[in-house]
């Protein structure tokens, strides 16, 4: 049976669907987004990432979908179940959201056997969840592409660091870091701020941090004529598409990192960056720039700031910082059952306690996030940002 797979539709075993090389290249048909039928240049999901040069067939055998090649049957791929009852009738489909799902027949809501979601590539379209599935062990992120026609992986991930402190996403280029969103502060990513006035109101972005999983996703509200995608560029670049069901193209609106600032801690330890026609980096007040003859800015080396006065247990005082994108959260912790009051005395309390900041910046904030040691990759907006409250000696306030 020779044809494409489309929403809604169902390949039950004994059936198969056959997928034919897209775009004149060599690469097998893809599964594609929800935009599919808008513009088929975003393919999310690969069965293989070697090239192929003639038609598979696409089929369920037992309770698993395998991929066949075309002179000898041989299988290419395969999704290795083996839990499940194999007497039950098994289908597979691509779903309205463009999730393609395998499960039994009488199931058609929940309880996937398997499903494409789990298996990010280098975008995530609405509905998708990046992060770590806490009963599963699964972490989904996504991975560039090796090159623009090369859909194999490449040097660059987004990610959910979910191991330590406040979870946040990193741009990572294999164990380098790149650029990092901030953590999630009830409405958004502090280092992704002010969504809804670049024109995206249209996307509902849901953070999840529970015993079950850690996870981001978003939606498109309904009766939206809009669509998009994130995805992660074989350049590193992390682009937000939308299109409109009136359109046949893609628009990027925003781009990632959006400034030079954006990138990982450019200024170091207790310095921001701030960015008008070109980035400056700055002390926080009550630190000093060391060697400031070996400064460089061209080369984004010898910035480094030290503390003009020592702390110690007692003395001292909190210099509030506004508009800023909060420090890197690996090393921090958090409480989300205190107010900003007893956040403040807590870390005022503890000697090795730096900064502290809230949580949650909705009602006026709420929940506790505390550093302790070094203050890294901060950087302050004109209009965004959320207070940092950061730990110097009384004698450095006037």
């Amino acid at each position: 049976m020779r044809s494409d797979p489309r929403f809604g539709k169902t390949v039950v075993r004994h059936q198969s669907r056959r997928f034919i090389p897209n775009r004149g290249s060599s690469f097998l048909q893809t599964i594609f987004g929800g935009a599919v039928k808008i513009n088929n240049e975003s393919p999310f999901f690969y069965f293989l990432s070697t090239k192929l040069t003639s038609n598979r067939t696409l089929k369920i055998s037992g309770n698993n979908l395998v991929l066949l090649g075309q002179s000898n049957n041989s299988v290419l791929w395969s999704t290795n179940l083996t839990r499940g009852n194999i007497s039950s009738p098994v289908v597979a489909e691509l779903l309205s959201n463009g999730n393609f799902v395998m499960r039994y027949s009488n199931n058609t809501t929940s309880g996937f056997l398997w499903q494409s979601f789990d298996f990010p590539t280098d975008t995530l379209f609405p509905e998708m969840k990046l992060g770590y599935d806490r009963k599963t062990g699964r972490s989904r992120f996504l991975t560039s592409w090796r090159s623009k026609d090369d859909p194999s992986s490449g040097n660059f991930t987004y990610k959910l660091d979910t191991r330590r402190g406040l979870p946040e996403f990193f741009v990572m280029a294999n164990d380098f870091e790149i650029y990092r969103s901030g953590p999630w502060n009830g409405i958004e990513f502090s280092g992704i701020p002010k969504a809804k006035d670049q024109g995206l109101s249209f996307m509902v972005c849901s953070y999840t941090e529970n015993s079950d999983e850690v996870s981001y996703t978003f939606r498109i509200a309904s009766q939206s004529f809009f669509y998009s995608r994130l995805t992660i560029e074989a350049s590193g670049n992390l682009d937000l598409f939308t299109t409109s069901f009136l359109s046949s193209r893609w628009r990027a609106l925003r781009n990632l990192p959006v400034d030079e600032c954006d990138y990982y801690n450019l200024c170091g330890s207790y310095a921001y960056c701030e960015m008008n026609l070109t980035f400056t980096c700055k002390c926080f007040q009550g630190f000093d720039l060391m060697n400031p003859e070996q400064l460089n800015l061209t080369e984004r080396s010898g910035f480094y700031c030290m503390r003009r006065t020592p702390l110690s247990c007692s003395g001292n005082r909190f210099l509030v910082m506004k508009n800023m994108k909060l420090p890197d959260t690996k090393m921090a912790s958090f409480d989300r059952r205190i107010d900003l009051q007893k956040c403040q005395e807590r870390c005022l309390s503890d000697c090795d306690c730096t900064s502290f900041a809230a949580a949650d910046v909705r009602n006026g904030g709420t929940g506790c996030l505390i550093w302790r040691g070094d203050l890294n990759d901060t950087r302050i907006y004109s209009l965004a940002g959320q207070d940092l409250y950061v730990k110097i000696a009384a004698v450095d306030t006037g």
